[in-house]
């Protein structure tokens, strides 16, 4: 079963993606699903001050992924 990544700006830039598809066998936390995905894609830098949603909605760290959840991580932008 999969959790899928949605990656924005210079994360998708770095990972070289916008989407990354993990596979899991139980549920986890946010933070996991962020180490797993830096596990797959490599260090994403700037990628701790990312906003996270989860099916749409903000959650934090300690919040639950579970198996076919959409995981999108937003990084700050700035402009001017």
């Amino acid at each position: 079963m999969m959790i899928n990544i949605l990656l924005f700006a210079n994360l998708a830039q770095q990972a070289k993606s916008e989407r990354v598809s993990i596979e899991v066998k139980s549920p986890l936390t946010v933070e996991e699903v962020r180490n797993l995905l830096q596990n797959e894609v490599g260090k994403l830098s700037g990628i701790e001050n990312a906003l996270v949603a989860v099916n749409e909605e903000y959650v934090d760290l300690t919040d639950q992924v579970n198996v076919g959840d959409t995981v999108a991580f937003i990084p700050p932008v700035s402009g001017g």
